[in-house]
């Protein structure tokens, strides 16, 4: 018999779940640790486009802001592992 794929779920453990968890957090920390890197140069350079000095700004404090986010929910991620 054939497995049906167009199931709206998977089984997954919760060791798998909080693998998963774990280095999609740390992957998006590591993104946005470029990310900000290159927004600060950016900044440096001028070459930002279409956008204003202040826009560019923005962007940068966002990233950083998401960044501390990240963070936090990676130490609440390695907390929940250690229980």
């Amino acid at each position: 018999m054939a497995k049906n794929y167009l199931m709206d779920y998977i089984v997954l453990s919760p060791e798998d779940i909080k693998e998963r968890a774990t280095s999609k957090a740390f992957a998006k920390i590591a993104m946005l640790a470029i990310e900000i890197s290159d927004n600060k140069m950016d900044i440096v350079t001028g070459d930002y486009g279409p956008i204003n000095y202040e826009q560019m700004i923005l962007i940068l404090e966002s990233n950083k802001i998401e960044l501390k986010v990240w963070e936090y929910i990676t130490e609440l991620i390695e907390k929940e592992n250690i229980n």
